[in-house]
C-alpha cells in the first residue's frame, strides 16, 4: 500500500511521527473538547478556537502535528463516505492523549456517545455545536457526566422494567438559571410505531410519558429543573412522523418535547459545517410553538 502521496506528503493511513512533547493551550482545549463530546471533525475544533486563533490553515497543520506526534488518529468509518479524501477529518483521541490529560490532571470521567459509529458521530456532531454556540454568548454548556454526579447515577433510567437511554444528556448554565435536556437522534434507521422491547418512536415517547408524568428525572438524576426532550431528525418526514405521534399526548407531555431537522444528518453524509441551527435563534420549535429553549428568555 502506497503510504504518502506523490510528493510524499500524509494520507489517511499514514503520516510521518514527530516527537512532540509540549501541548499548546489550543491543543489542549482540542483534546478536551473531544474527551467531552466525541470524534470531531477539524472545522469543528478549528470553531471551537476561532475565538483566539483565527487561521484555519494553521489549526489544520497543529491538528496533523498531533497526529504525527501519536495524540490524534482518524477512525476508519469515515473513508465509507463519498468523496472521503475531500472532506474534513474526523479526529478522536488515542490512548497517549488519555493518558496525557490524566497526568496533567485535566482528565475528567466524561460520558460519551455509545452504539453504531456513525450515530454516536452524530450525536457528538449536535452537543459540540451547542456547546461551542453556548459558549459564544456566555452561557456554560453542563456534559452529561457532571449531571449524573449530583446523585450518582447511571444514564440508564428504569421505567417499568424497560430502560430509557438517552443518546445523551446535557444542561444550559445561563447564569445561575438552568434548562436540562435529553438528547435523541434519529438518522432514520429506528423503527416508528413498534411497541416491542426495543428504541423506536412509539416505544420511547411512551417512556418519556411515563418519566415526565412520573417526574422521574429529578429522582433519578437529582435534576430541579424540568427535563426537555431535543429530538434532531435526518429528514423532515421522519420529523413530522413523530410531530404527529407526540401530538396525540396531553399538552402536559407535549410541551417537554423539542424537534428539529438537522441539514447534514442524511444518509450517511457527515455536517462539514458547525451545526449552528441546533442552537440559533427561532430554529428549535417545541410542539406548543415555535420557541427558543436554547437561549435565556
Amino acid at each position: 500500500m502506497i503510504q504518502t502521496d506523490k510528493i510524499g506528503r500524509a494520507t489517511f493511513h499514514h503520516i510521518a511521527p514527530q516527537h512532540v512533547t509540549h501541548l499548546t493551550n489550543r491543543e489542549v482545549r482540542w483534546l478536551k473538547h473531544i474527551e467531552r463530546h466525541g470524534p470531531q471533525s477539524s472545522v469543528y475544533l478549528h470553531e471551537l478556537t476561532k475565538d483566539t486563533h483565527r487561521c484555519k490553515d494553521t489549526a489544520l497543520r497543529q491538528l496533523q502535528k498531533l497526529r504525527a506526534g501519536g495524540f490524534l488518529h482518524l477512525p476508519r468509518q469515515q473513508r465509507a463516505t463519498e468523496y472521503a479524501n475531500f472532506k474534513p477529518f474526523i479526529y478522536d483521541l488515542t490512548p497517549k492523549a488519555k493518558t496525557y490529560l490524566f497526568d496533567q490532571g485535566l482528565s475528567e470521567p466524561t460520558i460519551r456517545p455509545t452504539g453504531h459509529w456513525w450515530h454516536s458521530y452524530m450525536t457528538s456532531c449536535v452537543t459540540s455545536s451547542i456547546d461551542i454556540m453556548a459558549a459564544r454568548e456566555g452561557t456554560r454548556f453542563i456534559p452529561t457526566h457532571e449531571i449524573l454526579k449530583i446523585n450518582n447515577a447511571p444514564l440508564a433510567m428504569t421505567i417499568d422494567n424497560q430502560r430509557l437511554i438517552p443518546d445523551q444528556l446535557f444542561a444550559l448554565d445561563y447564569g445561575g438559571s438552568f434548562r436540562a435536556f435529553a438528547l435523541e437522534v434519529d438518522r432514520g434507521t429506528e423503527s416508528k410505531t413498534t411497541t416491542a422491547k426495543r428504541k423506536s418512536y412509539a416505544n420511547s415517547i411512551e417512556l418519556y410519558r411515563k418519566m415526565i408524568e412520573r417526574g422521574l428525572a429529578g429522582k433519578h438524576y437529582g435534576l430541579k429543573t424540568p427535563l426537555l426532550i431535543f429530538w434532531g431528525f435526518s429528514s423532515r418526514s421522519n420529523e413530522m412522523k413523530f410531530r404527529e405521534m407526540v401530538g396525540i399526548q396531553s399538552i402536559r407531555i407535549r410541551q417537554h418535547f423539542l424537534t428539529q431537522c438537522i441539514v447534514g444528518f442524511q444518509d450517511a453524509q457527515r455536517p462539514s459545517n458547525i451545526l449552528k441551527s441546533a442552537y440559533s435563534a427561532n430554529r428549535g420549535s417545541c410542539l406548543e410553538g415555535s420557541i427558543n429553549f436554547f437561549r435565556k428568555c
